[in-house]
């Protein structure tokens, strides 16, 4: 029989364990290793949107191939008895530019035949939507496309995939290298996110940092977001509303900023003025694992294979599955 080791708690290393499980059956003897599981992991505090970003050096097609990979299985657990168990929501979506911002986002929407729906909003509509807000925008366009709340995915992935006889063993891997020559599992999959940078040395790997607000606001059904470069947004959740937020890179602060506060506080109430009285819920700060480019390969390591996936930066959620998907064909095809 052989074994399998996955190191790494989140939605990458779940997404991994779930197909090798349903794959393998009783063939593989299955175990993830994290030092931290939910709610204690860095997706725990994300709305879990669907969206393909901050995925810098990555090819397009690549992207596009593991997002539609995710966004159908997204689809599958929607249309499932399942969807309220793993907080899986089909949501309508708003996406804006400021007037004074260069880029388009038709450039940047590389995926938009994923999505369903996807529309530019037109100038009278434009128009319309620039009269009720302080902050005025140039363009925007509209689509519907999933959350996947990951307070409530990452359990359901966990239960999934112990019942498909995945085990679990909470501890810390402080060294890539001893673990790999002192074990005997056939197939290591690292999913280690941000620790990657630590425990293989990998200094393209950098904190993304991000802090969010969630309040109760249970008649806020629409994400809207603003893709300027000092924008915010604004994501419903099954509970509770997400709204952000920042983007800040090499900066390992996990403590709550009262200035961020204030900007995700300002810039979502001046987007949804009725914000303005709902109940804070939580502040919440978490890294990001950005690189320059996601690293999804396999290595050799004397007799034993070790696969690479990590690097998704704040596209966790949005590339789990195809990653998954594509780890798992790395491993058939090495077995």
């Amino acid at each position: 029989m052989k074994r399998i080791a996955i190191i790494g708690g989140g939605v990458n290393g779940f997404a991994c364990g779930v197909q090798l499980a349903e794959y393998f059956k009783e063939k593989a003897e299955i175990i993830l290793i994290s030092e931290l599981f939910s709610p204690d992991t860095t997706g725990d505090g994300s709305a879990g949107l669907w969206g393909p970003y901050m995925t810098l050096d990555t090819t397009p097609e690549k992207i596009c191939k593991w997002s539609k990979d995710t966004h159908d299985y997204l689809k599958s657990i929607w249309q499932s008895e399942h969807a309220g168990e793993a907080g899986v929501c089909l949501v309508s979506h708003v996406t804006v530019l400021k007037k004074d911002e260069e880029s388009s986002l038709k450039n940047d929407h590389f995926w938009k035949d994923i999505v369903y729906g996807y529309r530019e909003i037109t100038p009278n509509e434009m128009q319309k939507l620039n009269e009720c807000r302080k902050i005025k925008y140039k363009e925007g366009v509209r689509f519907v496309t999933f959350t996947s709340e990951p307070k409530k995915f990452l359990p359901f992935m966990m239960k999934r995939f112990k019942e498909l006889g995945g085990r679990c063993e909470q501890r810390k891997v402080q060294n890539f290298e001893n673990f790999i020559n002192q074990c005997d599992y056939d197939v290591v999959i690292n999913c280690t996110g941000l620790g990657a940078r630590e425990l293989l040395n990998d200094n393209l790997t950098h904190p993304i940092r991000g802090q969010v607000i969630r309040v109760k606001a249970k008649w806020v059904y629409e994400v809207f977001s603003d893709d300027s470069s000092n924008g915010n947004y604004i994501i419903p959740n099954t509970e509770t509303v997400v709204c952000g937020g920042t983007h800040q890179l090499d900066d390992y602060n996990q403590n709550i900023s009262i200035e961020d506060e204030e900007f995700i506080t300002k810039g979502c109430r001046e987007i949804l003025p009725g914000l303005l009285n709902a109940p804070i819920v939580k502040n919440w700060v978490g890294l990001r694992p950005g690189r320059n480019k996601i690293r999804l390969e396999a290595q050799k390591f004397g007799d034993k294979l070790v696969i690479h996936n990590y690097g998704h930066g704040g596209a966790g959620v949005t590339l789990c599955w195809g990653c998954g998907t594509e780890v798992l064909d790395i491993v058939k095809s090495k077995l």
